[in-house]
């Protein structure tokens, strides 16, 4: 079931077609039509007003610098471009729940922050997005939930979660100056590890909340000058490793 509709009934398929949309890993788009005639052709499929249709098809290809070059043939157009064209044929008709596989692939860093933002606003409408990429960095800035697939799903949370759960909880202090007295201080406070670098020490612990205060206190106490505290969460890369190296 999708909202309310039945995948199996006939009767349903073009209603839950009119909620889908979905950017495919190829372009899929008709190379001897140009951008415009492309997406009115999709837009038309998918029986939307046409109104809307021709003012949305505007609105996309100029926010995505591709307008000016809307009547060309979609075969002259580079790899990013055919890129902008199917994401947007995937936006046109307004769906309320969308597929994108690698969305921002073959885009440039303005172009990609173009879409991520799209994306980032068509969340704000409660809009159900599902999005296939193997960019850690752009799953961090868009998801609220993220699944770790290999051959099958091996984990699924919020991104924070799983960074706490999988994580090293790493500490930085930094100090004007390191010395042994300091580093004495902080090994007899019994950290999991202890690295310093520089005017730099690095704690490893496993409630920081609890123990940050006592080897703050600790390098005060052993005459330290404080600068900075700041506490280090995992990436996603380092969680996304652990789990599909343990499986």
């Amino acid at each position: 079931m999708i909202n309310g509709y039945d995948t199996s009934d006939k009767n349903d398929a073009m209603k839950i077609r009119k909620m889908i949309g979905i950017v495919h890993d190829n372009f899929g788009l008709y190379e001897t039509l140009s951008a415009y005639d492309n997406l009115e052709f999709f837009g038309k499929m998918y029986e939307f007003p046409e109104k809307e249709l021709r003012q949305n098809i505007e609105k996309y290809l100029k926010m995505l610098d591709i307008w000016e070059k809307r009547d060309a043939p979609v075969g002259s157009y580079s790899k990013g471009m055919k890129q902008k064209v199917a994401v947007v044929r995937a936006l046109i008709h307004e769906p309320e729940l969308l597929f994108l596989d690698e969305p921002t692939a073959n885009l440039d860093p303005e172009a990609s922050k173009t879409i991520r933002d799209i994306i980032l606003e068509l969340k704000k409408e409660n809009r159900t997005i599902f999005l296939n990429t193997h960019n850690l960095d752009e799953v961090q800035r868009i998801c609220d939930r993220v699944g770790v697939m290999r051959t099958k799903l091996i984990a699924m949370d919020t991104p924070s979660n799983l960074e706490a759960a999988i994580g090293k909880k790493i500490t930085k202090f930094q100090l004007e100056e390191v010395n042994e007295k300091i580093l004495d201080a902080l090994r007899s406070g019994n950290p999991k590890s202890i690295a310093s670098e520089g005017n730099e020490i690095i704690l490893e612990m496993n409630n920081p909340e609890k123990e940050t205060p006592s080897f703050v206190n600790a390098i005060v106490g052993a005459g330290g000058k404080i600068k900075a505290v700041i506490g280090i969460g995992a990436s996603l890369e380092e969680v996304y490793l652990n789990l599909v190296r343990d499986k």
